[in-house]
Protein backbone atom coordinates (compact mmCIF):
# COMPACT_ATOMS: atom_id res chain seq x y z
CA UNK A 1 0.00 0.00 0.00
CA UNK A 2 1.43 3.37 -1.19
CA UNK A 3 1.23 6.67 0.75
CA UNK A 4 -1.13 9.37 -0.84
CA UNK A 5 0.49 12.40 -1.55
CA UNK A 6 -1.70 15.57 -2.98
CA UNK A 7 -1.35 16.77 -6.24
CA UNK A 8 1.29 19.98 -7.18
CA UNK A 9 -1.03 23.19 -7.91
CA UNK A 10 1.56 24.12 -10.22
CA UNK A 11 1.26 21.63 -13.67
CA UNK A 12 -2.40 22.75 -15.27
CA UNK A 13 -4.04 24.38 -18.35
CA UNK A 14 -7.15 26.23 -19.08
CA UNK A 15 -8.87 25.15 -22.33
CA UNK A 16 -11.30 27.77 -23.80
CA UNK A 17 -14.28 26.33 -26.00
CA UNK A 18 -13.36 29.12 -28.54
CA UNK A 19 -9.68 28.84 -28.55
CA UNK A 20 -7.38 26.03 -29.72
CA UNK A 21 -4.45 27.48 -29.51
CA UNK A 22 -1.31 26.78 -27.74
CA UNK A 23 -0.87 30.38 -26.07
CA UNK A 24 -4.29 30.23 -24.80
CA UNK A 25 -4.11 27.80 -22.33
CA UNK A 26 -1.04 28.92 -20.56
CA UNK A 27 -2.01 30.83 -17.30
CA UNK A 28 0.05 32.02 -14.96
CA UNK A 29 -2.42 31.84 -11.90
CA UNK A 30 -6.58 30.69 -11.69
CA UNK A 31 -8.54 31.62 -8.64
CA UNK A 32 -12.11 31.81 -7.97
CA UNK A 33 -13.11 28.23 -8.31
CA UNK A 34 -15.18 28.82 -4.73
CA UNK A 35 -19.00 28.43 -4.28
CA UNK A 36 -20.99 28.66 -1.10
CA UNK A 37 -24.47 28.94 -0.13
CA UNK A 38 -26.82 32.25 0.56
CA UNK A 39 -28.28 31.23 4.45
CA UNK A 40 -32.03 32.70 5.34
CA UNK A 41 -32.26 32.89 9.20
CA UNK A 42 -35.59 31.59 10.31
CA UNK A 43 -36.67 32.01 14.25
CA UNK A 44 -38.85 29.23 15.19
CA UNK A 45 -41.06 30.59 17.77
CA UNK A 46 -40.10 29.32 21.84
CA UNK A 47 -37.11 27.70 20.55
CA UNK A 48 -34.74 30.47 21.67
CA UNK A 49 -30.94 28.84 21.78
CA UNK A 50 -30.53 28.95 17.95
CA UNK A 51 -31.60 30.76 14.43
CA UNK A 52 -32.48 27.91 11.80
CA UNK A 53 -30.10 28.68 9.04
CA UNK A 54 -31.38 27.65 5.57
CA UNK A 55 -29.54 27.37 2.35
CA UNK A 56 -30.94 28.95 -0.20
CA UNK A 57 -29.18 29.48 -3.39
CA UNK A 58 -25.48 28.61 -4.79
CA UNK A 59 -23.23 31.54 -4.96
CA UNK A 60 -19.84 31.80 -7.22
CA UNK A 61 -16.89 33.74 -7.32
CA UNK A 62 -15.61 35.56 -10.35
CA UNK A 63 -12.76 33.50 -12.27
CA UNK A 64 -9.53 35.16 -12.64
CA UNK A 65 -7.02 34.41 -14.93
CA UNK A 66 -3.37 35.92 -14.59
CA UNK A 67 -0.58 35.83 -17.59
CA UNK A 68 2.07 37.33 -19.39
CA UNK A 69 0.34 39.36 -22.30
CA UNK A 70 0.04 37.57 -24.92
CA UNK A 71 -0.38 39.59 -28.61
CA UNK A 72 -1.93 36.97 -30.76
CA UNK A 73 -5.05 35.49 -28.77
CA UNK A 74 -8.80 34.88 -29.63
CA UNK A 75 -9.37 34.42 -26.08
CA UNK A 76 -8.51 37.84 -25.60
CA UNK A 77 -10.64 38.81 -29.02
CA UNK A 78 -13.48 37.63 -27.08
CA UNK A 79 -13.07 39.60 -24.06
CA UNK A 80 -12.03 42.90 -26.32
CA UNK A 81 -15.72 42.01 -27.86
CA UNK A 82 -17.56 42.23 -24.90
CA UNK A 83 -16.09 45.34 -23.97
CA UNK A 84 -16.01 47.23 -27.30
CA UNK A 85 -19.25 45.91 -29.07
CA UNK A 86 -21.18 44.91 -26.60
CA UNK A 87 -21.33 41.13 -27.44
CA UNK A 88 -21.73 38.65 -24.90
CA UNK A 89 -20.57 35.31 -26.80
CA UNK A 90 -20.79 32.77 -23.57
CA UNK A 91 -17.91 29.96 -23.56
CA UNK A 92 -17.25 27.31 -21.70
CA UNK A 93 -13.82 27.20 -19.62
CA UNK A 94 -12.03 24.11 -18.29
CA UNK A 95 -9.53 24.38 -15.86
CA UNK A 96 -7.30 20.85 -15.54
CA UNK A 97 -4.82 19.81 -13.18
CA UNK A 98 -2.72 17.03 -14.50
CA UNK A 99 -0.30 14.21 -12.91
CA UNK A 100 3.35 14.27 -13.55
CA UNK A 101 2.63 12.45 -17.16
CA UNK A 102 0.42 14.87 -18.56
CA UNK A 103 -2.57 13.43 -18.15
CA UNK A 104 -5.39 14.87 -16.41
CA UNK A 105 -6.28 14.24 -12.53
CA UNK A 106 -8.93 16.82 -11.88
CA UNK A 107 -11.31 18.72 -14.18
CA UNK A 108 -13.32 21.72 -13.31
CA UNK A 109 -15.73 22.90 -16.49
CA UNK A 110 -16.89 26.37 -16.17
CA UNK A 111 -20.53 26.79 -17.52
CA UNK A 112 -21.87 29.97 -19.00
CA UNK A 113 -18.35 32.30 -18.97
CA UNK A 114 -18.61 35.61 -19.79
CA UNK A 115 -15.89 38.20 -19.29
CA UNK A 116 -16.46 40.90 -16.74
CA UNK A 117 -12.79 42.67 -16.39
CA UNK A 118 -9.70 42.88 -18.43
CA UNK A 119 -6.62 44.56 -17.13
CA UNK A 120 -3.11 45.22 -17.98
CA UNK A 121 -0.27 45.57 -15.13
CA UNK A 122 1.39 48.60 -14.69
CA UNK A 123 3.92 49.57 -16.71
CA UNK A 124 6.86 51.22 -15.17
CA UNK A 125 10.60 51.76 -16.96
CA UNK A 126 12.12 51.78 -13.38
CA UNK A 127 11.32 48.14 -13.53
CA UNK A 128 12.02 44.99 -15.50
CA UNK A 129 8.88 43.04 -15.16
CA UNK A 130 6.63 41.41 -17.70
CA UNK A 131 3.13 42.90 -18.40
CA UNK A 132 0.50 40.53 -17.24
CA UNK A 133 -2.96 40.64 -18.44
CA UNK A 134 -5.69 39.89 -15.91
CA UNK A 135 -9.30 38.53 -17.14
CA UNK A 136 -12.11 38.22 -14.56
CA UNK A 137 -15.18 36.09 -15.79
CA UNK A 138 -18.42 35.68 -14.35
CA UNK A 139 -19.76 32.41 -15.07
CA UNK A 140 -23.11 30.35 -14.24
CA UNK A 141 -21.93 27.39 -12.05
CA UNK A 142 -18.67 25.02 -12.48
CA UNK A 143 -18.49 20.64 -12.43
CA UNK A 144 -16.18 18.62 -11.02
CA UNK A 145 -15.17 15.62 -13.27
Amino acid sequence: MSDYYPPWAFYYKVEFGISKARNDVRFQTVSGLSVEYDTEEYKEGGENRFVHKLPVRTKYADLVLKRGMVTDSQVIEWCLAAFRERSFTPADVSVILMNEQGEPLRTWKVVHAIPRKWQISDLSASESAIVVETMELSYRYFTVQ
